[in-house]
């Protein structure tokens, strides 16, 4: 199979980069890959991942929830229930750091179609884009809405938007570059843009380090934290004028990791409480992070 592999950081182009460690793929393949650390800008890439026409197999799990949809199982079902609560969180957020109570709304890798509906159903005019044909077909029977294909991405028109979210997205992306340049010109001058990502220096990444779920090999080909990423959004004419915590992520990653390590639902339960109560004290170390941008 085609690899990428970096010689030098993806994002800064350093040479000064180093394998810090080994995560698995538990998902799909059970392979191993390499997170390389750049300690010039501080990005975290995992290495030799599958080219884009290549890593699709990756994705092809009843387990992979944001494209099948399962209720099957404790853990899915605990996903449902954090999910339908962050619908009114997101809402709060959105009409009150990005100050719109109505407008066009952009959701970039829709799932099965969850945000978007709620949207919609509060006053946004929402559309969405995913890139998983399946999930695009659940979203339609649940909510009979018509998610738009990946490649419809590169033909959006300039600043139709007052709100583009990406939730637990931009590290699945292999175009960096070209899909922040395409969010920065279909966003409207005063439009906000909302990037949910994992936190590799959160409480709960620093505590279980090569068995932390969020590193989810090799589906994550990239990895952030609150530090670099006020680089990368400069980088591509942003600002982050707020952060906010995503505090119920760290129960639910404590509760994969925990299984990772052949332990039970109970000791990550606990633990992810735990972390997710320190996290209200500390942002900047919550297991995910919602980032709030502004063009410049």
């Amino acid at each position: 199979m085609e690899k990428i592999h970096y010689s030098s950081c993806p994002f800064c182009h350093s040479d000064n980069i180093n394998k810090v460690l080994n995560a698995k793929d538990f998902l799909v393949s059970n392979n191993e890959f390499e997170i390389w650390h750049c300690n010039h800008c501080g990005f975290r890439f995992t290495q030799d991942i599958p080219t884009l026409d290549k890593i699709g197999g990756y994705y092809k799990s009843e387990n992979y929830i944001s494209h099948s949809d399962t209720k099957k199982g404790l853990l899915n079902h605990l996903y449902h229930m954090a999910r339908n609560y962050m619908l009114s969180v997101k809402y709060k957020h959105i009409t009150t750091i990005g100050g719109k109570q109505k407008g066009n709304l952009l959701d970039i890798g829709a799932g099965t179609g969850y945000f978007v509906n709620y949207m919609n159903n509060r006053g946004f005019k929402a559309e969405g884009i995913e890139i998983d044909a399946d999930a695009r077909k659940v979203a339609e029977k649940n909510f009979g809405i018509k998610l738009l294909p990946v490649d419809t991405l590169y033909k959006l028109p300039e600043e139709k938007y007052d709100i583009i979210t990406m939730w637990h997205v931009l590290e699945h992306i292999h175009d960096l570059e070209g899909y922040m340049h395409k969010i920065k010109t279909s966003l409207k001058k005063d439009g906000t843009f909302v990037c949910a990502l994992p936190n590799y220096t959160s409480y709960d990444g620093s505590h279980y380090k090569e068995n932390w779920a969020a590193y989810d090999v090799p589906r994550h080909l990239w990895h952030f934290s609150p530090e670099f990423f006020q680089q990368f959004a400069a980088m591509y004419g942003f600002e982050v004028i707020e952060i906010k915590p995503m505090p119920l992520d760290a129960v639910y990653i404590s509760i994969l990791s925990e299984k990772i390590k052949k332990s039970n639902t109970l000791a990550g339960m606990i633990k992810g409480s735990f972390f997710m109560f320190k996290s209200l004290f500390n942002k900047h170390k919550a297991s995910s992070i919602i980032y709030f941008l502004k063009k410049v």
